[in-house]
């Protein structure tokens, strides 16, 4: 059974930063075989594409509202990805998901195997 928690979320002031973690486990899950990816999802909308990461670091991808930041990192080691968010804006508010796939990192969410219960970012406006 793959598990993946995330931590790291909480109240922070516009412009200011915090860091996610999302620490995965599992008997038969070999983390730096997978792509990882964080999504958030706002009151009222859909699941939306942050950013992805190749399962060896190589490869980062963001969204248009993300790019510049936040930045997406792992350990392999560690078994842990993080996102890195600086100058939060009220509209990063959103539950933080992250989440595994074999293959390539991929900004469509239907494509994940794994997910994450997620956890709240709010930044008031």
């Amino acid at each position: 059974q793959v598990q993946l928690v995330e931590s790291g979320g909480g109240l922070v002031q516009v412009g200011g930063s915090l860091r996610l973690s999302c620490a995965a486990s599992g008997r038969t899950f070999t983390f730096s075989h997978y792509a990882m990816g964080w999504f958030r999802q706002a009151p009222g909308k859909e699941r939306e594409f942050v950013a992805a990461i190749s399962s060896s670091s190589t490869y980062k991808s963001y969204s248009h509202s993300v790019k510049g930041r936040f930045t997406i990192s792992r350990d392999n080691a560690k078994l842990t990805m993080y996102l890195q968010m600086s100058s939060l804006k009220p509209e990063d508010t959103a539950v933080y998901y992250c989440a595994a796939k074999a293959g390539y990192s991929s900004d469509d969410y239907a494509s994940y195997n794994y997910w994450g219960q997620g956890t709240q970012v709010t930044v008031p406006s």
